[in-house]
C-alpha cells in the first residue's frame, strides 16, 4: 500500500511544531523557595571574629539621613544625591548581603524601596520611569557627556531637596528624560557579597593559572578573558560588574560616597556639593576617636571593639568580608546531569566552578577550595549587552564573568537587570562579537530535557 506523500507546506508546519514544542517544554524554574542559603559568618570563624561579622552586620543595616538627627535613620551623611539610603536597603535578596530586592521574591516580598524613597522625610523626587515597583533596584550611569565626551559616571536618582533634615537645600535631579531618549542611560544593579572574603584571599597567580588551564579549550570556541588591573600596582582587581575594584574595603568606600552620598576616609569629598546642601564636615564617616556605641560598657571611652571603633565602610567590608558563601540545593540526578552539560558545553570556561584561596588571617580561610563559578576575568559580552562605558582595562563591551553561586535565589539578570528570566539571560550572551556565541549555539543544540536539566542545575545553586 502506497502512503500518501506529505506536502512541503506540511513538512515545514511539522518542523516548526517540533522546534516550538521544544522550546516551550523547558521553563525557567524560577527563584528557589524555602530558607535563604546565605546571610551567615563562616562558619570555622572563631569568637572574636563572629562577633566582628555580628557587630558589623548591624552597621550594614544603618539608615542614614543628612545629619542623623531623624528617629530610625541615626547615620550620617545622606546626599547631597543618593540611590539609597542603607546598605541593607539595595543588598536584600535573598537575606541582607545580597542583591536587589523586588515583590517577585518568595522569601522577601518587598517591592522596590527606591519607589518610596523619592519622597522619604518630604523629599521633593519623581520617581523615574526605570524606577518600578516590581522592579529592580537600579543606579544610572549617563554615557556621554552634554558635549559628546566620554562620561561613563553614576548620576544619583535622587537629592535632598525638600528633605526636613536639608533645609534650604535647592539640587534638581538629573535630566533622566531627556537621557533616555538620548540613549544616553545605562543601568548597574547591586552584585551579592556573599563569600567576597574567600574572593579577596584569592591569589592573582591562582586566578592566572586558572585562565591558563583553559586556554586552549577557549581558544577552540573562539573566548578570550582577560583581567581587570590597578593602574597602581598592576595586580588583578576583581569587584564589581566590570572587576573595577581592588578589594572589599574600595568597594564599600565607593558605594558608600557614590550609592549613599556619605563622604568617607577613601573617598573624601563630598559628591553634588553645591552651596547650601552640604551640612556635615567631611569625612562623614571616619575612623573613631571615642566609643560612641552608647549600649557598650566602655561608651565615652576610647576603648571599644574592632567595630565599635572603626568607620562604617571598614564595617561594611568585614561584614562582606566574613560571610559565608551561598550555599546550594542538595543535588538531584536533574541538577547532577546539568552540571555536567554546564561543563561539556563550555560553560564553565569562563564560569569556572573552583578557586582555592591562599593564606588568610582569618579563621578556616586558609586554602578553602569554593565555588563561585566565574573566573573573574573580562570578556566581550557583544553588541547586545555593551553598554558603552569604560572602567580600567574593561571596555564597552566586556564584563566580568558573574559569578553564579548563589543564582538560584535571584530575580535579576544581567548588568542592568533586563530580565527576569534565566532562559533569556542565557540567550543574551548571543550577540554580535560575544565570545560566548560558540557555547550558546552547542547549549540551543541539546535536547530540551537536557536544557531543563542545565536550568534546574543554575536554579540550585
Amino acid at each position: 500500500m502506497t502512503r500518501p506523500r506529505l506536502s512541503p507546506v506540511v513538512l515545514c508546519l511539522t518542523a516548526v511544531l517540533l522546534i516550538n514544542t521544544q522550546l516551550v517544554a523547558q521553563t525557567d524554574p524560577g527563584p528557589r523557595t524555602g530558607p535563604a542559603g546565605a546571610g551567615s559568618f563562616f562558619p570555622t570563624l572563631n569568637s572574636n571574629e563572629q562577633l566582628l561579622f555580628n557587630q558589623a552586620l548591624l552597621r550594614f543595616q544603618e539608615v542614614d539621613s543628612v545629619s542623623g538627627a531623624i528617629a530610625g535613620e541615626s547615620g550620617v551623611g545622606l546626599g547631597p544625591a543618593f540611590n539609597g539610603n542603607s546598605c541593607a536597603q539595595c543588598h536584600a535578596q535573598p537575606a541582607v548581603g545580597g542583591t536587589g530586592p523586588g515583590l517577585a521574591s518568595p522569601q522577601n516580598p518587598i517591592p522596590n524601596p527606591q519607589v518610596g524613597l523619592a519622597t522619604l522625610d518630604g523629599a521633593a523626587n519623581t520617581v523615574p520611569s526605570f524606577i518600578t515597583t516590581n522592579g529592580p533596584v537600579r543606579e544610572a550611569r549617563f554615557v556621554k557627556n552634554s558635549n559628546g565626551t566620554a562620561d561613563g559616571g553614576v548620576h544619583d536618582l535622587y537629592t535632598i531637596q525638600g528633605r526636613s533634615d536639608a533645609p534650604g537645600c535647592i539640587l534638581a535631579q538629573p535630566d533622566f528624560t531627556t537621557a533616555l531618549n538620548d540613549n544616553n542611560v545605562i543601568f548597574r544593579i547591586p552584585t551579592p557579597l556573599f563569600g567576597l572574603g574567600l574572593v579577596e584571599a584569592t591569589p592573582d597567580a591562582t586566578l592566572q593559572a586558572n585562565l591558563a588551564a583553559t586556554a586552549s579549550a577557549r581558544a577552540a570556541l573562539k573566548i578570550g578573558g582577560s583581567f581587570n588591573t590597578s593602574g597602581n600596582d598592576g595586580t588583578i582587581t576583581r569587584f564589581g560588574w566590570k572587576a573595577q575594584n581592588k578589594s572589599v574595603l574600595m568597594f564599600s568606600g565607593e558605594a558608600y560616597n557614590v550609592e549613599i552620598g556619605v563622604s568617607n576616609e577613601l573617598f573624601p569629598n563630598e559628591r553634588s556639593a553645591v552651596s547650601g546642601c552640604v551640612f556635615n564636615n567631611s569625612p562623614e564617616d571616619a575612623t573613631n576617636l571615642l566609643n560612641g556605641n552608647s549600649s557598650s560598657a566602655n561608651f565615652g571611652t576610647t576603648i571599644g571593639t574592632a567595630s565599635e571603633m572603626s568607620a562604617d565602610i571598614v564595617n561594611f567590608a568585614a561584614f562582606s568580608r566574613l560571610s559565608a558563601p551561598p550555599t546550594p540545593a542538595p543535588s538531584t540526578s536533574s541538577t547532577l546531569n546539568g552540571a555536567s552539560l554546564f561543563s561539556s558545553i563550555g560553560c564553565s570556561l569562563c564560569h569556572s566552578p573552583q578557586l582555592t584561596t591562599g593564606q588568610s588571617i582569618f579563621t578556616g580561610m586558609s586554602n578553602v577550595t569554593f565555588n563561585p563559578f566565574s573566573d573573574f576575568a573580562l570578556h566581550n559580552m557583544g553588541t547586545t549587552l555593551s553598554d558603552g562605558i569604560t572602567q580600567g582595562a574593561a571596555g564597552p563591551k566586556q564584563f566580568r564573568t558573574a559569578p553564579l553561586w548563589g543564582l538560584g535565589q535571584r530575580l535579576f539578570f544581567m548588568h542592568d537587570g533586563r530580565t527576569t528570566d534565566l532562559i533569556q539571560a542565557i540567550q543574551l550572551h548571543d550577540s554580535t562579537g560575544s565570545e560566548a556565541n560558540l557555547v550558546i549555539k552547542k547549549y540551543n543544540g541539546l535536547k530540551s530535557s537536557q536544557q531543563q536539566d542545565l536550568l534546574n542545575f543554575l536554579r540550585s545553586l
